[in-house]
């Protein structure tokens, strides 16, 4: 029998602090060679897109994908979990906050490795759904005092702002301008839909470390080339992830500023097989594009956790 787990059993179960646990194991495990992950395939139709993304967590004894489609009434997301022993179906996770969690823990993540241990001031572009779980995540990483917060709608920036200020206990205010956010961050977040960069490159201060989690897509771009210029090391969840759809990359490797192999994978700094942040006045940047593994390892644990609870649906499918 598999369990389904739905949105309320995930957020029962799952804690930002077991997210960033998981995401840091399965990056490392995945830039030693111990876990897979396949590229997302998209499917478009002219109404709707579906997204697939695929991988397996030895170690988690899972394998599986992720699929989510997208519209104009939203997106939805599924996760399936198969044992990487028998292959049956284990697990099946209505993904949504899954989601949101492990995109900041991803971020929580490159942030403990590559901002400087005493960022204290962050600027975050966005103040959607996914922008509360990078804050989150920071929040667990760095001693935090002073958050900065800035996207075109006003009204949904405060009302992010006194969500995330009551959750956390922070300050955190709404930006005067984009360069307000920027000016004075140790940590700068990107997370939006834009098709343009959000703030000028030259902005930054020696030792910022940016996040750039929204431009999963070439058609997306959130950065410019003077970000990823100034920016040493440039590190990717996966270099083919990133070589297939990160389009804050993708100016500065069409023009040969860039190339793979200056990219790092997030989990060869955690496994010490390439450097992180070496020096105080190092800009560093962590661009995010999602991988199914770090779905799958957290519903690995998820199931676990819901089993040993009593909570979750059984489904008599895919024994």
């Amino acid at each position: 029998m598999a369990l389904l787990l739905r949105e309320s059993h995930v957020e029962q179960l799952l804690t930002m602090k077991t997210t960033l646990e998981l995401i840091e194991r399965v990056h490392r495990e995945y830039s030693t060679g111990n876990a897979i992950d396949v590229p997302r395939e998209r499917t478009r139709l002219p109404k709707a897109a579906l997204h697939i993304l695929q991988g397996a967590v030895p170690s988690a004894n899972i394998f599986g994908y992720k699929a989510y489609t997208s519209s104009r009434e939203g997106v939805r997301f599924l996760v399936y979990g198969f044992s990487a022993e028998r292959g049956n179906l284990d697990v099946v996770v209505e993904a949504n906050r899954l989601g949101m969690m492990r995109t900041g823990a991803a971020g929580g993540v490159a942030a403990k490795w590559l901002s400087r241990p005493d960022a204290k001031v962050v600027g975050i572009f966005g103040s959607g759904w996914q922008a509360q779980g990078q804050l989150e995540a920071l929040a667990e990483v760095r001693k935090l005092e002073r958050v900065k917060v800035f996207s075109r709608s006003a009204e949904k920036v405060a009302k992010f702002c006194d969500t995330m200020r009551q959750k956390l206990s922070l300050d955190v205010v709404a930006a005067k301008s984009a360069e307000d956010a920027v000016k004075g961050s140790d940590i700068v977040v990107t997370i939006t839909t834009s098709a343009t960069p959000v703030f000028d490159g030259e902005w930054l201060a020696p030792g910022t470390h940016v996040n750039a989690a929204g431009s999963n897509s070439l058609l997306r771009q959130e950065i410019d080339e003077a970000t990823v210029r100034r920016s040493n090391p440039v590190v990717v969840d996966s270099r083919p992830s990133a070589m297939k759809e990160a389009g804050d990359l993708l100016p500065s490797l069409e023009k040969g500023r860039l190339h793979v192999g200056m990219l790092a994978e997030l989990g060869e700094i955690v496994a010490g097989l390439r450097a992180g942040r070496t020096g105080a006045e190092q800009i560093t940047l962590f661009e995010s594009q999602g991988m199914a593994m770090q779905d799958l390892i957290i519903a690995a644990e998820l199931m676990k956790l819901a089993r040993a609870r009593g909570v979750g649906e059984e489904l008599a499918l895919g024994a």
